[in-house]
């Protein structure tokens, strides 16, 4: 498994690096058989260090975690047991899909804007009823089944999850209600 430990605006020395490498490298081993590469960022918020781990696997699942603590081995410790937590919780799913699917995520690209919002507006009507793009990135849409896309976007953490069908070719969205529930777009 790839590593890439970094900090922002802080220091990372060569014992939290290799601390990290062992530990990480545990739990991800223990839960998930192949892992691609994992990417660790400390940064610090007022009087606590942040920690922020995302795990690629070969599945084409990716795992995040984010702990908060006063030092800096407490928020790397909490985030890996969140690490540990997500993926214990779907290691039967994980191994299942893992045997149905021979190869890896299929990965389609897609264009991703940020729009501005009302609030930078003036109280005057706009001259457009256009939004103002303030920026335009590249991003990709997974080819998954529904069971995949629920169980990536609770991975990740995200509210809502665009994916690709794969048992009926069109785009998809898969989303957390309000109730706690998830809700599943099939135009």
């Amino acid at each position: 498994m790839r590593y890439q430990i970094s900090g922002k605006q802080i220091d990372i020395g060569a014992a939290l690096q290799t601390h990290v490498q062992t530990e990480l490298g545990e739990v991800v081993g223990k839960y998930a058989q192949r892992p691609t590469d994992a990417n660790v960022v400390f940064s610090r918020s007022a009087h606590e260090y942040v920690c922020e781990t995302t795990v690629h696997l070969s599945t084409g699942l990716t795992a995040q975690a984010k702990a908060h603590a006063t030092e800096i081995y407490a928020a790397f410790e909490g985030c890996c047991d969140k690490m540990e937590t997500q993926l214990r919780r779907y290691k039967r799913r994980l191994k299942d899909h893992h045997k149905d699917r021979s190869e890896p995520v299929e990965l389609f690209g897609a264009s991703s804007y940020i729009l501005a919002s009302d609030e930078s507006e003036t109280a005057d009507e706009p001259e457009s009823l256009q939004p103002m793009i303030v920026a335009e990135m590249e991003t990709t849409i997974p080819s998954l089944s529904v069971g995949e896309a629920v169980m990536q976007m609770e991975l990740a953490g995200a509210p809502v999850l665009v994916f690709r069908n794969e048992n009926k070719d069109g785009l998809n969205v898969v989303y957390r209600r309000e109730d706690g529930n998830i809700g599943w777009i099939d135009p």
